[in-house]
C-alpha cells in the first residue's frame, strides 16, 4: 500500500470530524478534547521529538472508542511539531479498513506510525491495556462504548499515557534508524 497517498487523502482532526461527525458526536468529541490535560512533563517530551512523524488513524465518528482516545493523539500533535496527525474514516477505504484490520475486522481507532518517507513503523490500536482491563472488569464482553458515557479521570490519564508510551517508542525507533541517521547526518 501507498500510505503517503492515503495519508493525503485522510484529513486533518477537526475537517475529519467537520466531514464526518453529527452535531451529537461533535459533542462528545469536543467535550472529550476538553478534558485531556498533558502534564509538563508530557508537554516537554513531546516537544523533544526530532523525527518528523506522519501518524494516520483510521476511525469512524460514530465509535465511542474514537472519541475517548483520538482526542488525546490530537493533543500530542498540537504538542509536537514533529507529529503529522490524519484521520481516515473506515469506511470511506475499504482497501485501508482491510490493510489495518485488527484480529481480522475492521476495528477503531487503529493508529499507523510512518517514517518522514511514509515507511510503516508500527501499528497500535483498538483500545489501550488500560481501556480492555476497565472493559474486562466491567463486563467481559465485546460490545463498544458508545461514548455517551465518559471515561474516568482514571483512565483517561492512564490511556493518554499508553498512548505516550507509543509515541515515544516510534519516536525513539526513528531516531536510532541507522537508515534515518545516515539522510540527517545524526
Amino acid at each position: 500500500m501507498d500510505w503517503s497517498n492515503v495519508f493525503e487523502d485522510a484529513r486533518g482532526y477537526d475537517e475529519f470530524l467537520a466531514q464526518y461527525a453529527t452535531p451529537p458526536q461533535l459533542e462528545r468529541w469536543r467535550s472529550m478534547h476538553d478534558r485531556i490535560v498533558l502534564s509538563d512533563d508530557q508537554r516537554s517530551l513531546l516537544a523533544g521529538f526530532t523525527r518528523t512523524m506522519p501518524v494516520l488513524v483510521m476511525a469512524g465518528a460514530w465509535c465511542g472508542d474514537c472519541v475517548n482516545q483520538v482526542p488525546i493523539l490530537a493533543h500530542f500533535a498540537t504538542a509536537a511539531s514533529a507529529i503529522r496527525l490524519r484521520i481516515i474514516d473506515r469506511d470511506a477505504r475499504e482497501d485501508v479498513a482491510r490493510a489495518l484490520s485488527i484480529n481480522g475486522g475492521k476495528r477503531v481507532p487503529a493508529v499507523l506510525f510512518l517514517s518522514e518517507d511514509f515507511q510503516e513503523t508500527a501499528r497500535y490500536g483498538e483500545r489501550t491495556l488500560a481501556a480492555y482491563r476497565r472493559l474486562a472488569a466491567d463486563q467481559l464482553g465485546g460490545a463498544c462504548p458508545t461514548g455517551i458515557v465518559p471515561p474516568s479521570e482514571e483512565l483517561v490519564a492512564a490511556v493518554t499515557k499508553e498512548w505516550l508510551e507509543q509515541f515515544e517508542r516510534v519516536h525513539l525507533i526513528l531516531r536510532l534508524s541507522t537508515r534515518l541517521r545516515e539522510k540527517h547526518g545524526d
